[in-house]
């Protein structure tokens, strides 16, 4: 099976202003379809900006709305597979979430961040109950989460442990945090043997400051394509090659004795 070459976005876009945010995604999967990507990958809350206040009330629209038929027209033209943050309507709850479409346009996964950052997520959002969403790309296993979800190692083993092969992390990690980008996400990926494909704002926005350092984080626990602290599109490939051979020599998830364990919950 040939690698999946992966995109990752880098952009805060433009704050409050969906339509501009759309043109940004557009130009960008151009670029990235142009790399030989099959797959990009967008920040957290990417359409709306994240430092959106009250304004998320006003901005947040049904998984299946017009920006998302918008953004699955953009991954139709460009032909490739496209992961966005937004935030999502559901009857008088809103979410914080990712949404992954085919390079045909059609809907192959909605997530729902299960832990929810700070004070503004925990006034705006609800958090979601499903920790393990997945869809195929190009033949590699995919999975969703968002942000500080990662940052728990529940998470992540779960999706281990459910095949995923590719962890798309649409992110907006602030700073002084950056020891998540630099040494958490490729830890996460050595421990539990997968990709991790880690797409971070940058820069100021309302009271934030967004660190960048986006990455695709490997088997090995190295970093296979990584972006500086500014605006950026990096590629990398996820290779299913190397992923096999790298989980036939680490023997964690072999070696564990989940019996030991069933006091952590």
């Amino acid at each position: 099976m040939p690698p999946l070459r992966t995109a990752l976005l880098q952009s805060s876009g433009q704050l409050g202003d969906v339509a501009a945010n759309l043109k940004a995604l557009d130009e960008a999967a151009a670029r990235a379809a142009a790399a030989g990507a099959g797959l990009l990958v967008a920040p957290e809350m990417f359409l709306t900006g994240y430092a959106i206040g009250a304004d998320v009330a006003r901005l947040a629209e049904p998984a299946d709305g017009p920006s998302a038929r918008e953004a699955a027209a953009v991954a139709a033209r460009q032909g490739l597979a496209i992961a966005y943050g937004y935030p999502e309507r559901d009857g008088d709850a809103v979410y914080n979430s990712a949404r992954l479409v085919g390079a045909d346009g059609a809907l192959l996964a909605n997530y729902r961040k299960t832990h929810l950052y700070g004070g503004f997520e925990q006034e705006w959002f609800t958090p979601g109950d499903q920790p393990v969403v997945q869809a195929e790309v190009g033949g590699v296993r995919v999975g969703l989460m968002i942000c500080y979800d990662v940052e728990f190692p529940e998470n992540v083993r779960a999706h281990a442990l459910a095949g995923t092969d590719l962890l798309l992390v649409p992110t907006a990690l602030m700073h002084p945090a950056r020891i998540v980008a630099d040494s958490v996400v490729p830890v996460r990926a050595f421990e539990n043997q997968l990709y991790i494909a880690y797409a971070n704002r940058t820069g100021p926005e309302g009271g934030f400051e967004f660190v960048g350092l986006s990455a695709l984080a490997g088997p090995d626990g190295t970093a296979r394509a990584r972006a500086g602290r500014g605006e950026d599109l990096v590629v990398g490939d996820a290779d299913p090659e190397l992923l096999r051979r790298s989980r036939g020599e680490n023997p964690y998830l072999r070696d564990r004795r989940p019996a030991l364990y069933t006091t952590l919950a």
